[in-house]
């Protein structure tokens, strides 16, 4: 489920400075509405209304198209060529045999599309796919959120801020700021190709929370005007800290006298880890959090307080150095001194390194990846006064959130904590920081970045396994009314055919270059046809849905084909920010690999999971792939003879 949470192209820079406070630096304030003016003149001259009503930040949302239902040819015909490169002849002759039968005039498949377009066509319904997505790949997914849904980003190293309180205080700070855009209403909307994106997942940014229930967990937003707070984590104690007092946000300085103050009242001791329990299967959780409230009344406003903050901080006590380790205390730590149910969880250790934590159930990593590059770009450019304003001598001390836990929550802490060792013992995880080369290099080659970086992944993986095998790739499609995300089928028969040609000595460079812009324009292709709302996957997947119940599943659901196809060993994802030093998730099946990576101007990183595959000989066969790409694509560049001195 992880790869779904990120998408290509989101711009950061849109962001509007209506709503920011004294501290932030004039700069901001100039720059940030000429380039919302900018982006905002384009979208009205392609075509969008703007409903100032709404606030800035909605301002087009009632005029984004609404996701489109393809024509059940198209997906036929896309589908059929998108499994070709993955079975045998016999296998494939069969699965076209299933589809012609699906889509046959009279046939179920007409029956079924006439009741997906109805429903498309419905003016209460603003996205025919949305709720069927939320509860099938994500409220009713009982696995944990950690590792299987949860993502994390990295931070690079802050040089003035090594103290952790000191970094926490700037990162909460201006997180708060962002916060208030969101609020308000006033944030400006993100653009991709001079289109406005969908801004309707930002309500479940802030003081919300997932709450664990039977069959489907549920969502739940509490209104920020009540809950000024954020929650503050060290050494499995919970604190509640006023983010605003007397209608006043803390200050940088205040916030930092907050955390010490933290440090100081944790460190006396080590609390029984309430938010052990978060990392447990869903049901497991539903349960244990009902024995959790009848342990004592009063334990449900602690829940309350927790589910109900802004975000959480974790005052980690470890130092992580390695990228390896970053990685793997951002991505779930050590099952404790979490809330794993929170979307936003800024994790800081005891070394100033510090990272970001999200649970993404309703809301995908691009609106994440720009509060948290916003957060750096602001802090690393010095972009606000960190120190403006003084320490108010009256501020409330943080509050400690405290649980009765007897022998059952006990018991049920312990048995968390067992089944947190045991499914994280099973993963390995590998960093590659490939310093070789980067996006310049790969325009110099007349590439699409992505692209380029997808085949060194399908490159990789044939060296490794000698064939390629169903590859996901999430790309946006937040252009349309709560949009989410569709699949990118990487493997195509261009792609294929131009691995094999990579492995064959006697295939010359010239025609492994044609293969290879071949492979790169199918990509292209797929990826813009998915951010259109034309992938294969969630049209056959609203579809099945619609099948009534009781009723035998059409032929092309049970034809191997289908599962196969959809079955990722490879889930895929991209997202880039100079103030990031990795990001990842889980794999999606136990027999594949969660590869992230990071496209930057003079460098590719990559972050590889997988359940004891061999994350290590995967570093190995990317940086294998990446060299032979690069020594192939050289052997095309027209190098120009130096100029005279004359």
């Amino acid at each position: 489920m992880s790869s779904s949470a990120f998408c290509r192209g989101i711009s950061v820079r849109a962001l509007t400075s209506a709503s920011l406070r004294r501290p932030v630096t004039s700069q901001i304030r100039r720059m940030a509405p000429v380039i919302a003016r900018t982006n905002a003149t384009a979208a009205v001259a392609a075509g969008y209304k703007e409903d100032h009503t709404k606030g800035a930040m909605l301002r087009f949302q009632e005029s984004l198209p609404r996701l489109p239902v393809p024509t059940l040819q198209e997906t036929a015909d896309r589908y059929v060529k998108s499994v070709h490169p993955l079975l045998s002849a016999e296998e494939f002759e069969s699965t076209k045999s299933a589809v012609s039968e699906f889509i046959k005039p009279g046939g179920i498949g007409e029956e079924l599309q006439k009741k997906l377009i109805a429903k498309a066509e419905d003016p209460s319904v603003k996205n025919w796919l949305a709720d069927w997505w939320n509860h099938y790949a994500y409220l009713a997914y009982r696995d944990p959120v950690v590792p299987y849904v949860s993502y994390f980003y990295s931070y690079k190293d802050d040089k003035k801020r090594r103290d952790p309180a000191k970094r926490a205080a700037a990162i909460s700070t201006v997180a708060l700021e962002f916060k208030k855009m969101v609020d308000s209403k006033s944030l400006e909307p993100e653009y991709m190709r001079k289109q406005p994106m969908c801004m309707d997942s930002y309500k479940y940014m802030f003081n919300t929370c997932r709450i664990p229930k039977k069959p489907a967990d549920e969502p739940l937003i509490y209104p920020a005007s009540e809950h000024k707070h954020f929650v503050v984590i060290r050494k499995n104690r919970f604190f509640k800290v006023l983010h605003e007092v007397d209608g006043v946000q803390l200050n940088a300085q205040e916030l930092e006298a907050q955390f010490n103050r933290v440090y100081e009242i944790a460190n006396s001791e080590k609390a029984p880890a309430i938010g052990a329990l978060t990392s447990q299967n869903r049901d497991i959780w539903t349960d244990a959090r009902a024995t959790l409230l009848e342990a004592d009344p009063q334990n449900a406003q602690s829940l309350a307080d927790i589910e109900s903050a802004s975000f959480v901080v974790c005052l980690d006590d470890t130092a992580p150095v390695t990228f390896e380790e970053r990685a793997h205390q951002y991505w779930h730590g050590d099952g404790q001194n979490r809330f794993y149910d929170k979307p936003l969880q800024f994790i800081v250790n005891e070394n100033g390194t510090a990272g970001f934590m999200g649970e993404h159930s309703m809301m995908d990593g691009t609106p994440t990846h720009r509060l948290n590059d916003y957060i750096n770009e602001v802090i690393f450019k010095n972009k606000m006064d960190f120190t403006a304003g003084s320490v108010r001598s009256h501020l409330p001390e943080p509050a400690p959130i405290n649980f009765t836990v007897n022998d059952a929550v006990s018991e049920a802490i312990d048995a968390a904590q067992k089944a947190f060792r045991e499914v994280i013992g099973k993963h390995d995880l590998r960093v590659l920081a490939y310093q070789g080369y980067g996006k310049g290099l790969i325009k110099k080659f007349k590439c699409s970045p992505d692209a380029y970086v997808q085949m060194v992944i399908q490159l990789a993986y044939h060296k490794m396994y000698g064939k390629n095998r169903p590859t996901y790739e999430s790309t946006a499609t937040r252009k349309f009314q709560q949009g989410r995300t569709e699949t990118c089928r990487t493997v195509s028969d261009d792609s294929v055919a131009w691995c094999k040609a990579m492995a064959d000595p006697e295939v010359d460079a010239k025609t492994c270059i044609d293969l290879f812009r071949k492979a790169i324009n199918a990509h292209v292709k797929y990826i813009t046809d998915g951010s259109d709302g034309r992938g294969v996957d969630r049209h056959l997947f609203g579809l099945k849905n619609l099948v009534p119940k009781g009723q035998e599943l059409p032929a092309i659901y049970k034809d191997p084909a289908y599962g196969y196809s959809s079955s990722w060993f490879l889930s895929t994802s991209q997202l880039s920010s100079d103030h990031f030093n990795g990001y990842g998730w889980s794999q999606v099946i136990d027999g594949g690999f969660g590869i992230a990576y990071m496209i930057n101007e003079t460098n590719l990183q990559f972050n590889i999971v997988s359940k004891k595959l061999g994350a290590d000989k995967m570093h190995f066969y990317l940086t294998d792939a990446a060299n032979d790409m690069r020594e192939l694509m050289e052997t095309e560049l027209v190098v120009e003879p130096p100029k005279s001195k004359l």
